[in-house]
């Protein structure tokens, strides 16, 4: 609803807002009529119009409505409701105001003819005026109205579109009861006051405007030039306003405008700097595969001139030609691996074993440098795995904890009182390079390790009365007592002692899952 300020104008003088507005107030004034039917029933209903020292409601709605029309106005709104009240839901929305409903009144008491009519109004037009309403009346329920012997029988019609019986036709039937209105009786029998200048009578002479006395001309006329002017200043200053709103608007949606282009420009500008990101990544792997395919090039020169010696010039290491050949960038890609030169002039002291271990080491990382598969299966060969680089890397890194391993286990087979359980407690940690570590230990240390076995091994079978215990140090039942109860074949049935107060007292196990239990195991 457009609101008019003469200080400030909040709307933009156009016809789409304007007739937004029109819609919006006359929307308003309906709701506010119906909402103002619904106050005065509670009011009524409820009588708290005795809170007000009123006796009667009809004495509140005189002295308190006087200017809104009283307790008449009072009654044609609950006229209108009980109306409504009466139709079914689809038809309620196609009365508007409660104005409409006059010519439905007399349909009160039958609904169905009510609805009837509504729904034929309806059908010509989707919210009918009060016009349309008196017309479906008419054919729903025809009342022929009976002429007086004082009627005057002059034919008149409603010409102003603002009047609710606009287009309808009716009778004067009684005396004017002033020179500027006249008492007109329509086909549904209702009698209105209708002024002269909304009616269109050419058979009736009557003057169309109200006439005043010559003493109020004057008055009059001042006051109607007043009015004019008041009403142009109101049009310059909502035009002025109207302009400032839509200035003001232009302003703020250019702002929007403004903050949204800048957002995308950061947005772009991050994109740019990923996008520029991403290109120096492909522009290094471009540079890599370059490199890598001019590697590629140097190995299959060195393999054509190691092709072409005599095979009875190569040794088990590099020739004076071969040495030559490498060229800079592979020997940079060898400065962190074993030289095999420097195997071959000085051999490990160890053992014979720990230097084929190096050379494999060597050969895998001179494979991923040069990128070489037959490096890379030699590398396989020595080090006992697949020639594929993820399994010949975990060999790798097992092999490299050999070193460890052989320290830790001579460490406990040097201890004065050492049992099987020391040395499985350390040996577990290095099962998956057991033969590894095995070659590398002496043979005083591998027969003192098979006697620790032989020692640990019980001389009896585990049956049924057996004490046993878990034969796993990790597991919780290591350290408890149980008796085997049953025989299953490969299987025995143990009753842990630490179970007999829960519900599961025995569990199955394989015999090599137990071992004897010992007292000092507690």
């Amino acid at each position: 609803m457009l609101t008019l300020n003469r200080s400030e104008i909040t709307s933009t003088l156009d016809y789409s807002n304007l007739n937004t507005s029109i819609q919006e107030t006359f929307a308003a004034i309906d709701r506010f009529e119906w909402q103002a039917s619904d106050e005065l029933r509670l009011m009524r209903d409820n009588a708290y119009y005795q809170d007000g020292a009123y006796t009667s409601f009809e004495d509140y709605c005189e002295s308190e409505l006087t200017k809104h029309g009283g307790y008449r106005r009072v009654k044609d709104l609950f006229a209108a409701k009980r109306v409504v009240d009466i139709l079914p839901d689809d038809l309620k929305d196609k009365i508007t105001k409660p104005s409409q409903t006059r010519p439905l009144l007399r349909l009160v008491k039958t609904p169905d003819k009510l609805q009837q009519a509504v729904a034929i109004a309806s059908q010509e037009k989707p919210y009918p005026t009060a016009a349309d309403f008196a017309k479906a009346v008419q054919q729903v329920a025809p009342r022929k109205t009976k002429k007086s012997k004082t009627q005057l029988c002059n034919s008149v019609a409603v010409s102003s579109q603002s009047h609710p019986r606009y287009g309808e036709s009716g009778v004067i039937e009684a005396g004017a009861p002033n020179a500027w209105q006249q008492i007109v009786t329509f086909d549904d029998g209702e009698k209105l006051l209708i002024n002269n200048e909304d009616l269109d009578a050419k058979s009736v002479p009557f003057p169309n405007e109200r006439t005043f006395p010559p003493e109020y001309s004057e008055a009059i006329a001042q006051i109607k030039d007043q009015h004019k002017l008041e009403l142009e200043q109101l049009e310059q200053e909502l035009r002025i306003g109207l302009q400032t709103e839509a200035t003001t608007r232009a302003e703020a949606q250019v702002q929007e405008q403004i903050q949204s282009l800048q957002q995308l420009f950061k947005q772009q500008k991050e994109q740019n700097i990923q996008l520029q990101q991403r290109l120096d990544e492909l522009e290094g792997l471009r540079q890599l595969e370059l490199e890598n395919q001019r590697l590629k090039e140097r190995i299959q020169e060195l393999e054509h001139a190691v092709g072409e010696c005599p095979a009875q010039e190569w040794s088990n290491t590099l020739t004076k030609q071969a040495t030559k050949a490498l060229n800079k960038e592979v020997k940079r890609s060898l400065e962190k691996t074993i030289d095999l030169r420097s195997l071959a002039v000085e051999p490990p002291k160890e053992n014979a074993t720990e230097c084929l271990r190096l050379m494999g080491l060597v050969l895998k990382n001179l494979s991923e440098a040069m990128n070489n598969t037959q490096a890379l299966e030699a590398a396989a060969i020595i080090l006992g795995s697949s020639p594929t680089p993820s399994v010949i890397a975990i060999r790798t890194e097992q092999l490299q904890l050999l070193p460890q391993a052989v320290s830790d286990i001579r460490t406990v087979l040097a201890k004065p009182e050492c049992t099987w359980q020391d040395y499985w407690a350390v040996a577990q940690e290095y099962e998956l390079i057991k033969s590894d570590y095995w070659v590398e230990l002496t043979s005083e240390e591998t027969e003192l390790i098979t006697a620790l076995q032989n020692a640990s091994i019980e001389p009896d079978t585990i049956q049924v009365g057996s004490i046993v215990a878990h034969a796993d140090p990790y597991h919780t039942l290591y350290v408890e007592r149980g008796e085997v109860v049953q025989d299953l074949g490969e299987e025995v049935l143990v009753a842990w002692d630490c179970w007999k107060e829960q519900s599961k007292k025995t569990d199955r196990y394989f015999r090599d899952e137990l071992r004897f239990w010992q007292d000092e195991n507690q």
